[in-house]
């Protein structure tokens, strides 16, 4: 964070506009997924020594926070969502004293660092489940949902063989990474209840002990220096009382996500262990979420629960059909309509976190983009779009380098669990007779594709380790990774420090009103941004095809056209601030005169 954000961080100002500065308004994030971000030991698994070795890079690209993944102690059945200790680290990872350094290396840098918090579930192996699953006179029995089956006589349809002959799971519910959500514990004769893995036994949040030692645990970190929390899949701690059946007219995500007692939940947790000094970001998996909803979550004080922000999911199902194989078509349309939503809808209240890609997600560049002909150019568009929206902007590892997906060609490429357990269920029961059915859309969606390791030379397995990596180098090291783009001074690298400069110095980029432009335009998406006497206008070309447009009256006011004549009688010139194009004068100028064509993938920024 520079200087210049360090001095304003110290008040609690109001803009014109109204809105209330905050530090992790102005900020930067960046997330590791330290799996897969530099390996130390060459034992080819990313790790903390890693991550510590690479802080001279993290500050010199210009980010302000860092977001890490999971490094607690954990068996990994979800690469780290899986946590067996709360307060350890995972010896793959290194040590307490590694994270330490880690911690204080950041704030020695002025940047600083948030924790993921996974507390919807924990391990199997964590020592509150197997207290749990010892004997259903446990006094950590409660901590965790269990039940009775069900008489499969009376069950419609197929039972599912998990369980006892005869007996099926206690309801109709689905785990979003495939098959019941529910496992049989033979011990005690009683099912638990997993939203995800089978490995991952959701908490009982009903029970007070379970919030109370959750919330302990966030004060030990705290107290430990973090600056904030991720928190996973937040939205679904509150489950729906008596734990109906899904049925055939909804999901089990969409039956469970926003519970009868999720705002009374994190308003808790905000008054025992949070402030508005922390950054506090809340994963809302689902549909689509109503505003007032999304506004409850992020409104401070007694109306709200006051987190800083919110991840939704909406704009990333646009190309995503029923199986976690299908691909449907996306467009430009859709993906404005979404963000003019929630660009419109947290305006006044509230605060919106910006992605296209993260850990769980597909590279951005390949699904948003032009992964081909115009992958640095579409990278840096849509490196524009994000940190020009209001709200604070996530950077995913390899992101500021225009990393693409992965071009899996075998089933045994894969490691993600959700895509294993998926198609692995589907060729049991016949849903599909291989994996070649569903490889290309495997390839376009899986999780994997943001995990393979980051490309930092064109060195080996792209200097990431000296080892075997645990996943699979995308073979593009060779010409897409840090050294080169380092090297020249056009590289999506370079851009992205340039976005994040405008940033610092440019108030109306954090905290400036949203307005769109051409909303129904399949190739165009125009904005402008304002605060007080400054605007920004942005233009950006979603497509490989040059394309064209009248400059909107709103726009040509501002620029003193309308009503004049000529942009010189006002004296109103445009400045370019960001292109991902040389822009000559004849093209800057081009804006006064009341038409503009964009190149392919052509990002510009204009000052008003």
């Amino acid at each position: 964070m520079t200087d210049a954000n360090h001095a304003r961080e110290g008040g609690d100002g109001v803009l014109p506009n109204g809105e209330q500065r905050r530090w992790w308004k102005e900020a930067v994030v960046y997330q590791i997924y330290p799996r897969s971000f530099n390996d130390s030991n060459g034992d080819g698994v990313g790790d903390i020594p890693g991550i510590v070795e690479k802080l001279d890079y993290l500050e010199e690209l210009g980010v302000d926070v860092i977001w890490l993944n999971p490094v607690y102690e954990s068996p990994h059945a979800d690469n780290g969502y899986d946590i067996a200790d709360y307060r350890s680290i995972n010896e793959q990872y290194g040590t307490m004293a590694d994270w330490e350094e880690l911690l204080s290396g950041l704030h020695e840098r002025d940047m600083r660092l948030i924790m993921d918090l996974v507390v919807n579930h924990t391990s199997d192996e964590h020592e509150w489940f197997e207290r749990s699953r010892s004997s259903k006179d446990s006094e950590y029995r409660d901590y965790y949902i269990w039940r009775e089956g069900r008489n499969a006589e009376d069950v419609d349809g197929p039972v599912p063989a998990i369980g006892p002959e005869g007996e099926a799971p206690p309801n109709d519910w689905r785990s979003l990474f495939g098959g019941p959500a529910w496992a049989y514990d033979e011990k005690t004769g009683e099912w638990y209840l997993h939203l995800f893995d089978p490995k991952q036994p959701d908490l009982n949040w009903r029970n007070e002990a379970v919030r109370e030692d959750i919330y302990e645990m966030m004060e030990w970190w705290l107290r430990k220096g973090i600056d904030g929390f991720r928190m996973d899949v937040i939205n679904l701690i509150s489950k729906p009382e008596g734990l109906p059946n899904v049925g055939s007219e909804t999901t089990t995500v969409e039956l469970v996500a926003n519970g009868p007692n999720v705002h009374e939940y994190i308003s808790e947790m905000r008054d025992a262990v949070l402030d508005r000094d922390h950054l506090t970001v809340g994963e809302m998996v689902g549909p689509e979420m109503p505003m007032e909803e999304a506004r409850r979550y992020v409104t401070p004080g007694p109306e709200g629960d006051g987190l800083s922000m919110l991840f939704h999911f909406e704009h990333v199902v646009l190309d995503r059909g029923e199986l976690m194989w299908d691909v449907e078509e996306w467009s430009l349309t859709d993906l404005k309509r979404v963000f003019d939503r929630w660009q419109e809808g947290l305006e006044s209240e509230g605060w919106n976190a910006l992605y296209l890609n993260n850990h769980d997600q597909p590279r951005m560049v390949s699904r948003f983009g032009n992964d081909g002909e115009y992958r640095r150019e579409s990278a840096k568009l849509l490196g524009t779009l994000l940190h020009t929206l209001q709200g604070t902007p996530y950077v995913y590892q390899g992101e500021e380098l225009g990393m693409t997906n992965y071009p899996f060609s075998s089933f045994d490429e894969f490691r993600d669990v959700a895509t294993l357990n998926r198609v692995r269920r589907a060729q049991k029961t016949g849903e599909i007779a291989s994996f070649e059915e569903v490889k290309r859309g495997l390839r376009n969606n899986s999780r994997d594709n943001a995990r393979t390791p980051m490309q930092w030379s064109d060195d080996r397995h792209a200097g990431f380790t000296d080892g075997d990596p645990w996943i699979a180098v995308n073979s593009n090291y060779s010409h897409v990774n840090v050294e080169d783009e380092q090297r020249d001074s056009e590289s999506v690298w370079h851009y992205y420090r340039r976005l994040f400069e405008l940033r610092d110095e440019h108030d109306v980029v954090a905290y400036g009103d949203y307005e769109p432009y051409l909303r129904d335009h399949e190739r165009l998406w125009l904005y402008t941004r304002s605060l007080g006497a400054e605007t920004l206008f942005v233009t950006l070309n979603f497509a490989s095809e040059p394309t064209a447009f009248e400059v909107p009256d709103a726009v040509a006011d501002a620029v003193g056209r309308a009503g004049m004549g000529e942009a010189e009688a006002t004296g109103a010139n445009p400045d370019v601030l960001l292109a991902n194009y040389d822009v000559s004068e004849a093209q800057a100028d081009s804006i006064t005169e009341g038409s503009v064509e964009l190149r392919p993938w052509e990002a510009r920024v204009y000052r008003l």
